[in-house]
């Protein structure tokens, strides 16, 4: 039997398939009422969430500005009791506009602040026990991916989405190379659906949409951008609605 026996090849149109389910999370516009159903047939924004102290307010604003398909809630050097107080504001904020919210690794956070997800940052030595044990319920995906033959084991576990490079990874302009040939190694042959994880210029979706994934991450390229997080997110879904590329050829 092939080691890998259980992932899902991409074998269907992605506007039938689970990838593009997952991808329909939330109906929020891009902004762009014109572009209301275009939005949901290209590149979406993964929101990753620094763990400082503003951030509440950052992400409202985010979010009342533009598409956004899911949030990650990352825990910094944060202790349990903070971070689950952390991740409980967070996640009221994103569910009260529609947007699903993760954790990161903190399965009794994950319960204890209704999360609709969690991130697994590794699949660690069984992602299939790991992941199988919640992805039934909420939201699973799993990290922590360095090359082809463990994006596999990982695929094989059937999370509901792989990340190629760390939320908190985004320390250059441009994502990185090898995360980008991940994404489109990846999104040529699987079916789950993939996030790559972006630079810190907004400019980097354009590279991580062409990659051919789902979702492209963003964390100070939105955070940290000089006109606040809503102008980011009008510029990122700007981006993408002039130049990533659709899933669904137009009729």
């Amino acid at each position: 039997m092939h080691p890998f026996h259980g992932i899902r090849l991409r074998q269907v149109n992605r506007e039938t398939s689970y990838g593009r389910k997952y991808t329909r999370m939330n109906t929020k516009n891009s902004g762009n009422d014109e572009n209301h159903e275009a939005v949901f047939d290209r590149c979406r924004i993964v929101l990753c969430i620094p763990p400082v102290l503003e951030a509440g307010i950052q992400l409202q604003e985010a979010l009342e500005a533009g598409d956004v398909a899911s949030v990650i809630i990352l825990r910094g050097e944060m202790d349990d009791a903070a971070y689950q107080e952390h991740c409980a504001g967070l996640v009221a904020i994103a569910q009260a506009q529609d947007v699903a919210a993760l954790v990161v690794d903190d399965t009794r956070a994950l319960g204890r602040v209704n999360a609709d997800g969690i991130f697994f940052s590794s699949g660690g030595n069984d992602p299939k026990e790991l992941i199988a044990r919640f992805s039934t319920q909420k939201i699973a995906g799993c990290g922590g991916i360095k090359d082809r033959h463990r994006a596999l084991e990982i695929g094989d576990a059937n999370p509901h989405f792989v990340f190629f490079g760390k939320p908190d990874g985004d320390i250059r302009p441009q994502a990185h190379p090898k995360n980008l040939a991940l994404a489109h190694w990846w999104s040529q042959m699987i079916e789950i659906p993939c996030i790559v994880m972006g630079g810190s210029s907004l400019e980097t979706v354009v590279e991580c949409a062409a990659s051919g994934a789902e979702f492209v991450g963003l964390g100070l390229a939105v955070f940290s951008f000089t006109d606040g997080p809503g102008a980011a997110i009008r510029e990122a879904n700007r981006l993408l609605d002039e130049h990533a590329p659709l899933f669904t050829d137009p009729e």
